[in-house]
């Protein structure tokens, strides 16, 4: 068994880590919970970037399929003292709170107006496509992603494929060389921002894949304005990482989790809905502590 998975344990599995068309998967929340029902999941959690536009539907799917639905966010932030990126995951948090919505709705209209920036480079490089197809590609109540400008590319035929050596050569950072044509750096907000906007919607803030980002240094920063949870288990995650995550969640008592971060067609087919699962034990931890941060908020 790989070091990212874990074993699912009686009553159904636990993934506390999925995304819908919302944000940056190509099925919907009612497509994805209905997948969760067929794979044996009991709880789901949704947590799409930096929105909530997708929990309505996959709830009412939810309570019809009987999938639980853990309702959740993953905030796009950033380390700046430290100038690296940060995903914190919010779980059971409360939808329409307005500490959500201030914080991620700037972020989901700054995403947007960069993949239409991204779409006229390319259009300007020559590439026919345009932005009605690009957004044709993105859900209702989300941004529009680099993903969905890749997934133009390829309805026109200039790849075979979402993520391989087209998508490198145009959206590429360039780190120690030059960046892609199509890459365009992306404003994020303070991750602790995020894990007080989190705490205000009276969930649990979560750190998720320290191990893919590189956040360990930070995590006791984060511990001091409100960090509840770590993600050791991830598909990005090897031995070292479950580790290292592990360790840190019992230095400073966080909660640890785990879920397949799920994206459908723009994920990895290796690593599909409850590929890994969280546990029954975390799963009542989280649901404790986000009873007792609804009554201190």
């Amino acid at each position: 068994m790989n070091s990212g998975e874990r074993r699912p344990e009686a009553g159904g599995k636990i993934d506390l880590h999925c995304h819908t068309s919302a944000s940056d998967n190509t099925f919907s929340a009612e497509d994805v919970v209905g997948q969760a029902a067929a794979a044996g999941i009991a709880t789901l959690a949704i947590t799409d970037h930096d929105t909530t536009a997708g929990l309505p539907d996959a709830m009412r799917t939810g309570k019809r399929l009987g999938v639980e639905i853990v309702p959740g966010i993953e905030i796009s932030a950033y380390d700046f003292g430290r100038k690296r990126r940060a995903h914190i995951l919010g779980l059971f948090v409360e939808p329409e709170h307005p500490a959500l919505a201030r914080l991620c709705g700037p972020i989901v209209e700054r995403r947007t107006r960069l993949s239409e920036q991204m779409t006229a480079r390319l259009i300007e490089a020559g590439y026919g496509i345009d932005w009605d197809l690009v957004r044709s590609h993105a859900g209702d109540g989300g941004a529009v992603f680099k993903q969905h400008v890749m997934h133009a590319l390829v309805d026109r035929g200039y790849a075979n494929e979402l993520f391989g050596a087209l998508y490198r050569e145009l959206f590429s950072r360039g780190e120690g060389d030059k960046p892609g044509i199509a890459y365009l750096p992306m404003q994020y907000v303070d991750a602790r921002d995020a894990i007080r906007a989190v705490l205000d919607a009276g969930g649990v803030p979560v750190l998720a894949h320290p191990g893919q980002l590189g956040n360990y240094e930070a995590i006791p920063d984060w511990v001091d304005c409100g960090l509840q949870g770590i993600e050791v288990h991830h598909p990005s995650h090897d031995e070292a990482d479950c580790i290292l995550a592990a360790e840190a969640a019992a230095r400073h008592g966080l909660i640890a989790t785990g879920g397949s971060d799920y994206h459908g067609g723009y994920g990895s087919a290796r690593w599909p809905l409850g590929s890994i699962d969280a546990g029954t034990a975390c799963l009542e931890a989280l649901r404790e502590r986000a009873g007792q941060n609804a009554v201190t908020r």
